[in-house]
């Protein structure tokens, strides 16, 4: 299928960039990574990779990463953009490939992003306005968000986080790597605009309940104030703005389940997977 495309993936060490990475070096492209110098995750990059180091706040250090590819796995690893390079970085990516396929956000899909934040809905304007061979992956979240989870699990048993019954409709990683894929690899989905889900929908609480069937313990949820979340999100690293925007729409999914689609199923002929089936490969995270 791929005809020996060769791609770059950004931001690759991550919970979505390996699951890409194995399955197009599984395609047969050649692949090349985009990381830092210092990145403690590189190890979970498969044999076979072509590590460029380079940093995406410095567009000329993608040069030598992006000469000869033909497309790219783009993933923005960054709460906001810069507004000067930003753009510096999708001329280059411009310049040298065919094709992007972009991860984003439901927040753009649902008109929100834009209050919120303009990380996602940016690139995505920027990326529009080229002459690249496009395809937005806009996920409702990653079933390893779940992972944030872990150390309360692990220490007392009982997860406090905000929006308990907040639904949602979470990806698994390697489902949404494959529809960024087969666009990048098939020529499809230009110009495409999907919503990325999990075949599900299931409240935070209910993700922890089956993540403690899995583990054969039983877990407890405790509800803590949207303020609170908001100061420590904030301690955190997260923008203030930003930790608004994400407690609101926890606030907004527990009186409407969060959007689902079967655009994992339409695009790669596979049915997505479950959050239980992505909890009992992640099981020793939770022990």
């Amino acid at each position: 299928m791929s005809q020996q495309n060769t791609v770059l993936v950004t931001a690759a060490t991550g919970n979505v960039g390996p699951h890409a990475v194995a399955q197009l070096l599984q395609a047969g492209a050649a692949v090349r990574t985009l990381v830092l110098k210092d990145d403690p995750n590189i190890g979970r990059l498969p044999e076979g990779t072509e590590i460029h180091y380079g940093d995406l706040t410095d567009p000329d250090s993608l040069d030598a990463a992006l000469d000869g590819v033909d497309g790219v796995f783009l993933m923005w690893p960054f709460f906001t953009t810069d507004v000067a390079t930003a753009p510096a970085v999708v001329k280059k990516i411009e310049a040298k490939a065919r094709r992007v396929a972009l991860v984003s956000s439901v927040g753009v899909h649902i008109g929100l992003e834009r209050v919120d934040n303009n990380c996602h809905a940016y690139i995505e304007e920027l990326v529009e306005a080229t002459g690249l061979d496009w395809t937005f992956l806009r996920t409702t979240g990653f079933q390893a968000n779940a992972l944030g989870f872990a150390e309360q699990i692990r220490s007392g048993g009982v997860v406090h986080f905000p929006y308990g019954d907040a639904v949602r409709t979470s990806v698994h990683e390697a489902d949404l790597a494959a529809v960024g894929v087969t666009a990048l690899l098939t020529g499809t989905h230009s110009k495409q605009k999907y919503l990325v889900t999990g075949p599900e929908e299931l409240s935070q609480r209910e993700q922890v309940r089956i993540i403690g069937e899995v583990i054969g313990r039983e877990l407890g949820w405790v509800d803590i104030e949207h303020e609170a979340a908001k100061d420590a999100m904030v301690a955190s690293g997260w923008p203030p703005a930003y930790a608004d925007g994400a407690l609101d729409y926890f606030a907004m999914i527990t009186e409407k389940p969060e959007l689902g689609s079967t655009v994992v199923a339409d695009v790669t002929g596979k049915p997505a997977r479950t959050f239980r089936s992505w909890a009992e490969e992640r099981a020793d995270a939770f022990r």
